[in-house]
């Protein structure tokens, strides 16, 4: 091969890379493999496709850069040849209560131009057929489908005064700025009980009248509780709001399904019009495999030319495995691997060629059956002449690249150097932890554990769930298998959790990812660990916070100064004055046993536990390393943790338990085979503890060491929703019905 070939990498040193250089052929699929933080994304992601993309951003005008996500320039010598990068990570597709899979993949759009060249009668240009244009949109609940309305019972506590603090919002307090409006407008006697009032004193409260109310200085209007309510937290898009407002705004509110247009979100000229008897919002609900059914049936020749572009497209979302999805379901409820899948839809459709595609865990969420659909499509986006590289653990996924690229042998700073390069083939007997585990599986478990009890669920009809009754045992490990759309999370995250909802759900949600988060202060262990450097040094605790006292003054405690360069890129350097250790140089002047703060949060949970005799804290830290945790360190900021970290992080907080019920949702994800082991002994001993623990889960192994498999299916969606089987894993594989038996 010539020089050209290659992506050249040299001298990587991102994270806990070690001066990591290589040649990644180009045109072909290369994965990365590894155990979890061996330094894979940071070869992958925060070099190779960081340089990528800030290069290519740098073609852009200085004002067009202004508006394009900021890349620093990543720990790197430099890289040679590099394509333009097309990035399809995990992160789920947001877009709020207005966006659909519809109008994500931009399938909506072709669906519109059908209905209105020949629906019948016409409701005029295609935008009349979107929920997002005022020509289209239901007027009652503005094309969301759903209204809400302030719940005044909610509001208002009528036993107390408006001095007593009868509203009960906690915007409203007394004495804020908000709730100085009604005590200071003269209209009501602040001192009496909101049940005493007038009729005409109750209506002024909550719908205003026709006076000013003067604030010191300056004045203004009166507005009633509930058209304030209205204007300032109802004509905003609830899912837009960030985590905390939009608990404070579901607890004073009720939603249901617009009465108008019966939650179809279009007016009525839009829901009038029909092809075979069916309007848009219909065939929108449809599922996809229904969908390609009906513009099958279309008999008019030019509708079915309008038609057939459609349908190309929907037969890739068939072929990855999202036939059960509707053009009509939001966003949001969507699960990383489907929101991934989604994405990699959206580039199938284009004819670029030579772009360079890197891809994150893309076999996330699916079962053994659609690994190989999956497969296919990274071979057709390399055969359309890209390069594709991919961050995996699945062997599946390895055994179809071109190059496989091991990174190790451990992870954090036991990590962090190429130990493998080569074909499939060559990994396989290669002695790397990769290679090793490549053809070791655990077995099925003979002796399954009995259960205590049982926890019930009856007549589930959630979704696609076909009055779904089951008994989850007590006391054992329960794995809930099917193929993605199945019903699986309808049923343990929608039925089973409303019904128990005191169980312990570690999910896959992000850990807060704020700047100033980081393990040491989300698992608690940062207060036990500033006492311990008071105690030692006869000062006060707040001065061992990069949050309050003792934090550097010239970086807030950050460690880094983020720079705005107006329109150019924005800058972000290691702090000066503290050198990105985030303390007051007094503060670094104490020590515990030899160290100082900064000192101890540079250490990983393994060297911690090798340093804290304290007991709280080494109960935590054993935790940590307990869930293959140990290589991060105490003070590295949550928001580097990938989703599989973050869902493990979650787990040592919880591990001290008693007698609770776990729900755990695809706990394997952005693990190694080499931890899979890990995993299970952690969970056996939850079980041990006298714990009941409930998975939902693809990886084979987990499934084969269950005391107890629900199996959901037979496939996605209209298709799926049925229990197959519910028994020991053994039994599963004579259940004629199941996909998963099979791969047992």
């Amino acid at each position: 091969m010539t020089e050209r070939q290659f992506i050249e990498v040299y001298g990587a040193r991102e994270n806990n890379l070690r001066d990591v250089s290589l040649h990644i052929p180009r045109g072909q699929i290369t994965v990365f493999t590894g155990v979890s933080g061996s330094g894979k994304s940071s070869l992958v992601f925060d070099t190779i496709a960081a340089e990528a993309q800030r290069q290519l951003n740098e073609t852009f005008t200085a004002f067009v850069q202004g508006f394009l996500p900021h890349y620093g320039q990543p720990d790197v010598d430099r890289i040679e040849h590099l394509n333009a990068p097309i990035i399809i990570d995990q992160k789920r597709v947001g877009g709020g209560a207005r966006s659909t899979a519809g109008t994500y993949t931009d399938l909506a759009a072709p669906l519109r131009l059908l209905f209105s060249r020949f629906g019948q009668p016409s409701a005029g240009p295609a935008f009349a057929f979107s929920f997002n244009t005022p020509q289209g949109m239901c007027p009652e609940c503005e094309g969301i489908g759903r209204t809400t309305q302030l719940d005044v019972e909610k509001l208002l506590d009528r036993r107390l005064s408006l001095n007593g603090g009868a509203i009960l919002h906690p915007e409203f307090k007394v004495g804020k700025w908000m709730w100085k409006m009604y005590p200071l407008s003269g209209l009501f006697d602040n001192d009496k009980p909101i049940e005493d009032y007038t009729p005409d004193e109750l209506h002024a409260l909550l719908y205003g009248a026709d006076v000013k109310v003067s604030f010191g200085e300056f004045g203004s209007k009166y507005e009633g509780l509930v058209e304030r309510f209205t204007r300032m937290y109802l004509k905003k898009d609830a899912a837009a709001m960030s985590g905390r407002a939009r608990t404070v705004f579901e607890a004073f509110t009720t939603s249901q399904t617009c009465p108008l247009c019966g939650g179809a979100r279009l007016n009525a000229a839009a829901l009038e019009s029909r092809i075979d008897g069916q309007n848009i919002a219909e065939v929108s609900d449809l599922e996809i495999t229904g969908l390609m059914a009906f513009l099958e049936r279309l008999s008019d020749p030019a509708a079915a030319r309008v038609a057939a572009h459609l349908q190309e497209r929907l037969q890739h979302l068939v072929d990855i495995g999202l036939g059960y999805l509707s053009l009509s379901r939001e966003t949001a409820t969507l699960s990383g691997g489907e929101s991934q899948r989604l994405k990699m839809i959206r580039h199938l459709g284009n004819s670029l060629t030579d772009m360079l595609y890197i891809l994150d865990e893309p076999s996330v969420g699916l079962h053994a059956r659609d690994v190989a659909r999956l497969t296919g499509l990274l071979r057709k986006l390399r055969d359309k002449g890209n390069t594709v590289l991919v961050v995996e653990h699945d062997p599946d996924v390895m055994a179809v690249a071109d190059h496989v690229v091991d990174l190790g042998p451990g992870a954090g700073t036991h990590g962090g150097q190429v130990v493998f390069e080569g074909s499939y083939a060559d990994l396989q007997n290669a002695d790397t932890p990769t290679g090793r585990f490549l053809s070791q599986h655990l077995p099925v478990k003979e002796n399954v554990r009995g259960a205590t009890g049982h926890l019930s669920v009856q007549n589930a009809t959630l979704h696609n769930l076909k009055d779904v009754s089951v008994a989850i045992p007590t006391g054992v490990l329960t794995v809930v298998t099917g193929v993605a759309g199945s019903g699986k999370s309808s049923l343990i995250n929608g039925v089973f959790l409303a019904q128990h909802p005191d169980a312990i759900v570690i999910d896959q949600s992000r850990v807060t990812a704020n700047s100033r988060s980081a393990p040491a202060t989300y698992t608690g262990i940062m207060d036990d660990i500033r006492k311990a450097f008071a105690r030692a040094n006869g000062v006060s605790p707040a001065l061992f916070s990069f949050n309050s006292e003792g934090s550097c003054p010239e970086c807030s405690g950050l460690g880094v100064i983020y720079t705005d360069l107006a329109f150019m890129e924005g800058m972000t350097s290691v702090c000066e004055v503290c050198e990105g250790r985030r303390f007051k140089e007094e503060v670094l002047a104490y020590h515990l046993r030899g160290h100082s703060i900064a000192d101890v949060l540079e250490m990983t949970a393994e060297g911690a536990l090798a340093f804290f005799p304290e007991k709280k804290i080494r109960a935590v830290l054993q935790a940590m390393n307990d869930v293959g945790l140990g290589y991060l360190k105490l003070g590295q900021p949550l928001s580097t943790v990938s989703g599989g970290e973050g869902q493990r992080l979650k787990l040592a907080g919880e591990l001290h338990k008693r007698g609770s019920v776990y729900v755990m949702d695809e706990p394997t994800t952005g693990l190694h085979l080499s931890d899979i082991g890990m995993l299970m002994r952690l969970i056996d001993r939850l079980v041990d503890g006298g714990n009941t623990v409930l998975l939902i889960e693809h990886h084979l192994d987990v499934i084969r060491q269950a005391d107890w498999v629900i199996d959901l299916g037979p496939e996605g969606g209209g298709a799926g929703g049925e229990v197959l089987y519910a028994g020991p894993p053994q039994g599963l594989k004579t259940c004629a019905r199941s996909l998963t038996g099979p791969f047992l």
